[in-house]
């Protein structure tokens, strides 16, 4: 009986012995691979910025020494599109967007985020003549089935797009996620935004938009409400709520 006992203490101090080594083992995995995977996550996202600028073939395997020639990057107040200061580096809008401290439930959600960054970080595209060509900002809503996150690229007036980048999504493969398409992508150049009184005018169109319409963009084949998630989600951020103010000023030269 007593070797008995003796055994099964032996079991779980063994089994106990392995969890702790296990345990260790994966939390210093996860610390080691911290500085990895944050390096990876900067350098995705400015991949998709360099890419709604029209840089990407440009930059070629030099992604990192594209980004910091051409692109400057500013942190904005969005209620009066003002730069303000901070690091852009560890700005994280998702958790700005989960602190009520940061901010603040839209009046008119039609996006579907439910909260509002107070902030976000605009980007600032050169040419190599040293002149701004290109704005690029990012976008935020609600597809299908969770938030799509992505970026817009602009000419300087504000107005005549680029390209329409989505970088994060769940949306259904074949479908939704047809976002990322590069012939859906394609059909963005040269679209504008805003008609001659200012407003918001883009649309994406079920069935195709008709040839020379250039606020219409033709709708994701069977994937309807992703569809409508991008439209809604581009007249909110183009719109007061959203950086409104940012491009007001900006075309006043504010911020060139």
């Amino acid at each position: 009986m007593s070797s008995n006992k003796e055994s099964f203490s032996k079991t779980i101090l063994f089994v106990l012995a392995v969890c702790l080594v296990c345990a260790a083992l994966v939390s210093t995995s996860a610390v080691g691979l911290k500085e990895m995977q944050t390096a990876n996550k900067l350098l995705d996202k400015q991949t998709k910025i360099l890419e709604a600028a029209g840089l990407l073939d440009k930059a070629g395997k030099d992604i990192v020494g594209t980004y910091a020639k051409y692109v400057s990057a500013k942190i904005i107040e969005l209620d009066s599109g003002n730069v303000v200061p901070g690091d852009v580096d560890m700005f994280d809008e998702r958790a700005n967007a989960r602190d009520a401290e940061k901010s603040s439930k839209p009046e008119n959600d039609i996006a579907g985020i439910n909260r509002r960054s107070d902030t976000a970080v605009i980007y600032l595209v050169k040419n190599d003549a040293g002149q701004v060509d290109t704005v690029v900002l990012p976008i935020v809503g609600s597809g299908l089935w969770d938030l799509m996150y992505g970026f817009i690229g602009l000419e300087t007036d504000l107005n005549t797009v680029k390209s329409v980048i989505y970088s994060d999504h769940k949306e259904t493969p074949g479908l939704g996620a047809e976002v990322q398409n590069p012939k859906w992508k394609a059909l963005w150049d040269g679209k504008k935004m805003f008609n001659e009184q200012n407003e918001v005018a883009i649309r994406i169109v079920k069935g195709g938009a008709k040839k020379g319409d250039e606020h219409g963009v033709d709708a994701l084949s069977g994937a309807t409400l992703t569809s409508n998630g991008v439209e809604r989600t581009l007249h909110f951020w183009l719109g007061n709520e959203g950086y409104g103010p940012f491009i007001t000023k900006f075309r006043n030269g504010g911020l060139n």
